[in-house]
């Protein structure tokens, strides 16, 4: 009797976004070889895959770093399509890399068609506090207007990088998914990883279970008529 061949992974799929040099493929690096790259190179679009533990199910999590220069803006679309997820990331250092946000999210939401697409917003290079220029409470207010989370992480730091729950800290916000209750919590490049991949798990189980609903309603209705 032959053996089955064993279940893959889950794969979620995870699209890095956000102006150039705001750090997201230090962030992606961070997550994947545990490593800071200080010098800055322009990003076309690079591929990175891992297998991790989430939640105590082995899982594979597929990252699409995409560029952020205005030259790169025509073949978004194509990237964005495959996304189940988005990390929209800026720096909290440059205030123009927090306002193209506002035109990265609306390209996000037009091409997928969907306004509860799992989405975090990123305020990187927590680690230049003395250099800050977006208030805290601007990045907070524009994460209550889209309802979604907002945190803010340090690629270089790796603050609780291994911390499997965040901790409490000052200063660093996170907006819950829907209720867009703030709390102070501390997160690491990793953990920012983590949690977008809950969101896709919970959105995928959501989707099947409307999915099935479905099918058993025509089911159902399919039953009747043959009856009548």
């Amino acid at each position: 009797m032959s053996k089955k061949p064993a279940a893959q992974p889950t794969l979620h799929k995870v699209i890095m976004v956000g102006s150039g040099g705001v750090g997201k493929s230090a962030l992606t690096l961070q997550f994947m070889y545990d490593e800071f790259v200080e010098d800055y190179e322009p990003t076309k679009a690079d591929s990175y895959r891992k297998k991790v533990v989430l939640d105590g199910e082995e899982v594979q999590i597929d990252i699409l770093d995409t560029a952020g220069q205005e030259d790169y803006a025509a073949i978004r679309d194509n990237y964005f399509r495959s996304g189940e997820g988005f990390l929209c990331v800026f720096s909290i250092t440059e205030p123009e890399s927090f306002d193209a946000t506002q035109e990265f999210r609306e390209q996000i939401l037009r091409v997928k068609n969907d306004e509860n697409i799992p989405f975090l917003l990123v305020g990187n290079k927590s680690d230049l506090a003395d250099k800050r220029r977006v208030p805290l409470d601007s990045c907070r207010e524009r994460a209550q207007h889209w309802q979604v989370p907002y945190v803010e992480t340090s690629a270089k730091t790796r603050d609780n990088v291994d911390k499997v729950s965040p901790t409490p800290a000052i200063g660093v916000w996170v907006c819950g998914w829907w209720a867009c209750v703030c709390r102070c919590v501390t997160l690491g490049p990793p953990q920012v990883f983590f949690d977008l991949m809950r969101e896709i798990r919970s959105r995928k189980s959501d989707d099947s279970r409307a999915t099935n609903g479905d099918v058993k309603g025509k089911k159902r209705r399919k039953i009747k008529c043959a009856i009548l």
